[in-house]
């Protein structure tokens, strides 16, 4: 069993920044992806950007620029550093964790239980 803990959420004002941690323990794999997800109220959860274990990243097309993640392998840690924070980045961030078979298809999925982040104007 994987047990993701997320830190760092708050309220900032636009123009601000603010610094997510994830915490992960349990049987993680060692290829596993791990990321962070945003979601609010009546609309899909979305992918804000994630890392492979080698370092590749992968960011939306609304953070890029303004969001940095990185990973501490040998702590299980990710975390994501937001910047230049707008009222749009307002919602409940999550930290996943998840395992590739192929390039679509992933196992050993795991959500942490989220952290708000709200950005006022």
């Amino acid at each position: 069993q994987v047990q993701l803990v997320e830190s760092g959420g708050g309220l900032v004002q636009a123009g601000g920044s603010l610094r997510l941690s994830c915490a992960a323990s349990g049987s993680l794999f060692s290829n596993n992806t791990m990321g962070w997800y945003r979601q609010v109220p009546w609309k899909q959860r979305e992918l804000v950007a994630s890392i492979t274990y080698d370092g590749r990243t992968e960011y939306a097309a609304s953070v890029k620029g303004r969001f940095t993640i990185s990973r501490q392998n040998a702590k299980n840690t990710v975390d994501l550093q937001m910047n230049s924070l707008k009222p749009e980045d307002t919602a409940e961030y999550y930290c996943n964790s998840r395992r590739y078979l192929t390039p679509t298809i992933y196992t050993d999925n795991y959500w942490g239980q989220g952290t708000q982040v709200t950005v006022s104007s």
